[in-house]
């Protein structure tokens, strides 16, 4: 923004890539993004599933691209990138929203789920974010946006793997603010709380869970996805253009206890 010019909170005529969009935040992630302007490729651990959320954002009057993105094959990662750059001809913003978080005592913790958090919410995200940002960086402007949590600032029983990704997130999040800052490039995340989507609909249908769960937050609330992508949008927008290498807690005040 130059000095004297109203701050814009929207993202018109942008080009969004949000991982992991089918449902949850990544969902409403791509929803704000396009109802901010954007147009949005949509990355998908299975293509086929994308039809619904394409026809909404078209419903927006935005172009959507529905992309098979298995987080976990960096192949379909770096096709899935450089096919949204070649379709809308430029690629200014990335989500990387796509993680999961097998759940056991860490006693209990098995290889193969240590092996898969790393791999989905680690691994899929770094080179993501390369090869975007090699796009990015080619076009010298570019916002990147990670999906960290407040698992990487207080410790949350029987998710240390999981706690442990999402502290490693912020701390990458510096690491590649700092390297493409020269570029254009801002580098971001937000770290929510207990967000009410499918993936926590089960813990937090357990009543003392909830229970515990609102206890830890002074606003008393669960969040909700737009709660979230709301912050995603603002990263991404120009309002946010001397913002780079900061993790954006939307955690009700949880971790401020």
């Amino acid at each position: 923004m130059g000095s004297g010019e109203l701050p814009r909170f929207d993202v018109r005529g942008q080009v969004a890539l949000v991982t992991g969009a089918a449902r949850g935040i990544g969902r409403a992630c791509a929803l704000a993004l396009a109802q901010s302007g954007a147009d949005v490729a949509l990355g998908l651990r299975d293509a086929r599933t994308g039809g619904d959320l394409a026809r909404e954002i078209e419903g927006l009057g935005r172009r959507a691209l529905p992309l098979q993105m298995d987080m976990t094959r960096l192949l379909e990662v770096r096709q899935a990138i450089d096919a949204a750059a070649a379709h809308f001809g430029r690629l200014d913003i990335l989500v990387n929203n796509a993680g999961l978080a097998p759940e056991n005592p860490a006693e209990d913790v098995r290889e193969e789920d240590f092996d898969l958090t790393l791999a989905v919410n680690l691994k899929g995200t770094f080179f993501a974010s390369q090869a975007a940002g090699r796009v990015m960086i080619s076009q010298k402007y570019g916002r990147i946006v990670n999906l960290g949590s407040q698992a990487g600032f207080v410790a949350l029983p029987t998710e240390s793997v999981y706690c442990m990704t999402k502290a490693a997130i912020s701390h990458l999040t510096k690491c590649l603010a700092v390297e493409w800052a020269r570029h254009n490039i801002t580098v971001n995340a937000v770290a929510p709380t207990f967000i009410r989507t499918p993936g926590t609909a089960e813990c937090l249908a357990n009543e003392a869970f909830r229970a515990d769960v609102l206890s830890r937050i002074p606003l008393g609330l669960i969040g909700e996805p737009m709660e979230v992508a709301a912050a995603v949008v603002y990263l991404a927008s120009p309002a946010a253009s001397l913002v780079t290498g900061t993790t954006l807690l939307i955690d009700g005040g949880w971790t401020a206890r």
